[in-house]
């Protein structure tokens, strides 16, 4: 009788175990204004000139990187038009932009694999953006730090 209880207690050890995995892949996040943030859907687009743009979006939010090219390298944000980062919120009281560019904000965007065969990119990117809507009700820069993103889907090739 024992050796029946102890196979039954093996077995129902054995039984109870399971490995609830899940998946976050693809992936965009990181820390806004030291709050932890994640997109629900994101996707990149390489446009004819070689450029890669990135976006990834919450209900009412939407971040936006933007490189020169898919070259695992880093983009350092600030220094031109064409390297950018940019935040929108769209809420009750309208639309704020935070974003980068010549002279304005800082930051970079470094890509780290670039699969073409499977069309996803994967990277981590920081930023301060300016307030470019002067809108009183928020801050006049938005941080984002320990930005990922991993295997975003490419939706468009030429």
């Amino acid at each position: 009788m024992k050796e029946r209880f102890l196979l039954f207690m093996m077995l129902c050890t054995f039984i109870s175990c399971q490995e609830d995995v899940k998946f976050n892949n693809p992936s965009f996040q990181g820390t806004k204004d030291n709050v932890f943030w994640r997109a629900v859907q994101s996707n990149a687009t390489i446009e004819t000139d070689g450029s890669l743009t990135i976006e990834a979006y919450t209900s009412n939010e939407k971040v936006t990187l933007k490189t020169t090219s898919t070259a695992k390298t880093t983009y350092f944000l600030g220094t031109s038009t064409s390297k950018t980062a940019t935040y929108t919120l769209t809420d009750a009281t309208g639309t704020v932009t935070f974003a980068t560019g010549f002279g304005i904000g800082d930051g970079q965007i470094i890509i780290t694999e670039y699969d073409a065969l499977n069309k996803t990119i994967s990277g981590t990117f920081k930023f301060n953006a300016k307030n470019t809507s002067n809108n009183p009700l928020y801050g006049p820069t938005l941080n984002f730090q320990y930005g990922i993103f991993y295997k975003v889907p490419i939706i468009s090739n030429p």
